[in-house]
């Protein structure tokens, strides 16, 4: 009886912990989705523009 009381107490902890990560990567995800990024800054002298790539992307390439 100990042992299966032992087993319903581990799965209990195993769902319980898996529920908080759920919420916590659900919270997560809402501040990142939330944050509005601002331009990226200007490339330093010297290094090669890379806007040709960006140029041809869609919405549906990201």
């Amino acid at each position: 009886m100990e042992t299966l009381v032992l087993i319903a107490v581990i799965i209990l902890a195993i769902a319980i912990g898996m529920r908080w990560i759920h919420l916590l990567n659900a919270q997560h995800a809402a501040r990142i989705a939330a944050y509005h990024f601002s331009d990226p800054l200007p490339r330093p002298p010297g290094l090669p523009d890379d806007t040709g790539r960006r140029a041809h992307r869609t919405d549906t390439d990201r």
